[in-house]
């Protein structure tokens, strides 16, 4: 075992891919790493300081936010990656590509804050938030603003690390600095819009400055064309939404501010693993774009790690829940450790769906086996919710994500063999 091991390593670095992915991932490694490092400094002080209450008021504008947010990227970070990935030997066409989505997406993110405001304005419970909902808003015109998809595709993903970590530096001491007691909950989503933004604007700096590519004037045909093309990607990518951030909102109606608090401590833990097998889904999908032929190497990595760290949350989820949080929070112990099973699902998902299915332009298949997942998703959260609150919602997450995982796969693997066959 360890001779193949060795192998394989000693392959990987002997070939140029090799040493790019390598490379790659090793920052975005290290980006993740500053992910986990941050919050973990963070989170038992704002615990202490803003509460249950407080974070379960943070989540619920984070649930909501989700929506608007994939609606303003509308699948670009998939499709605008693979596009690039594929021509970024020809710079005037990556400049047209950049040019197109960053219109697209400002635009997109016009129609978002007009929908939401008209959610804000005709629903009880949005309007009594509003405050906190449109701070967090704020999140997305940072976000557009730091292309990383564009980093990604051009397979430069030291940037993304670097200026990521400029962001999370300034939001952290920001913490500090402005969070003193409950009230202040309001001002995190601010610190981290502050953040995104500054990444941005050196990301842009870096883009058509230093590298010189081209910003062209919007043309709306083009925009149009450019979001028409992205639409199944945008459909695959919304429909999670209405098991995953729904489920949150579910549970601030039904639970309150409280059970939200409580179930947000404990999906922080499972989407800090989650953001590091993304790692490897991003580092490895510019590479399979272009070498779809690697994609079974890719998912015995991607899905043995996933299996590594279930297991892992699994058994140290009560220390994690003793050292982070206070006794209010015990449980979401329990939290944690059904929403860790979701990774193997969520890997197997990302395997076969985002890097397969939509690098060989099958987004259409996905896109409606992700519409069947969601909407049975869906239907589960009213009675899980409502009957069990957060341990309810928590297994909306875990079962919805294993239909989508499994049927993703089963489909994938028909398609392969077919493709045997003929």
């Amino acid at each position: 075992m360890f001779t193949k091991i060795k192998l394989v390593i000693n392959k990987i670095k002997g070939s140029k891919d090799g040493k790019t992915l390598v490379a790659n991932f090793g920052y975005l490694s290290l980006l993740q790493v500053a992910t986990y490092f941050f919050p973990l400094i963070t989170m038992p002080y704002l615990a202490r300081v803003i509460g249950p209450e407080g974070f379960g008021k943070i989540a619920f504008a984070a649930a909501i936010m989700v929506w608007f947010t994939t609606i303003s990227d509308w699948g670009f970070n998939y499709s605008a990656t693979r596009d690039v990935a594929k021509n970024r030997d020809d710079k005037e066409k990556v400049s047209e590509i950049f040019s197109n989505i960053l219109w697209a997406r400002l635009l997109l993110m016009v129609v978002s804050f007009v929908i939401l405001s008209v959610f804000v304005i005709l629903v009880p419970k949005l309007r009594e938030n509003a405050d906190i909902i449109y701070m967090t808003f704020l999140l997305i015109p940072g976000y557009i603003m730091f292309p990383d998809w564009f980093f990604q595709a051009i397979e430069r993903m030291k940037y993304i690390t670097v200026l990521n970590l400029i962001s999370k530096t300034v939001f952290t001491i920001a913490i500090f600095i402005f969070i003193k007691e409950k009230s202040d909950y309001i001002i995190q989503p601010l610190l981290v819009a502050f953040g995104y933004l500054i990444s941005g604007l050196i990301a842009m700096y870096y883009v058509l400055i230093k590298w010189k590519y081209k910003l062209y004037k919007p043309s709306l045909k083009e925009v149009f064309n450019t979001i028409k093309s992205s639409t199944d990607i945008f459909v695959n990518n919304l429909m999670p939404t209405f098991y995953n951030a729904f489920s949150t909102i579910l549970l601030g109606f039904i639970g309150g501010d409280v059970a939200n608090g409580l179930y947000e401590a404990g999906t922080k833990f499972t989407n800090m693993f989650q953001q590091f097998l993304g790692v490897l889904s991003r580092t490895f999908f510019p590479f399979l774009s272009r070498k779809i032929d690697k994609h079974a190497f890719y998912a015995k990595i991607n899905i043995g790690t996933s299996v590594v760290f279930s297991l892992a949350l699994i058994i140290i989820a009560p220390l994690l829940v003793k050292l982070f949080y206070t006794s209010e929070f015990v449980n979401a112990t329990s939290v944690i450790r059904i929403t860790s099973v979701s990774l193997i699902f969520l890997s197997i998902g990302n395997v076969y769906g985002t890097n397969y299915l939509i690098i060989i332009n099958k987004e259409k298949q996905l896109r409606n086996i992700t519409f069947i997942s969601s909407i049975i998703g869906l239907a589960l959260s009213f009675p899980l919710i409502y009957k069990y609150e957060v341990i309810g919602a928590a297994l909306v997450v875990t079962l919805t994500r294993g239909i989508l995982g499994i049927m993703t796969m089963w489909y994938a693997k028909k398609y392969k063999n077919q493709l045997k066959i003929d």
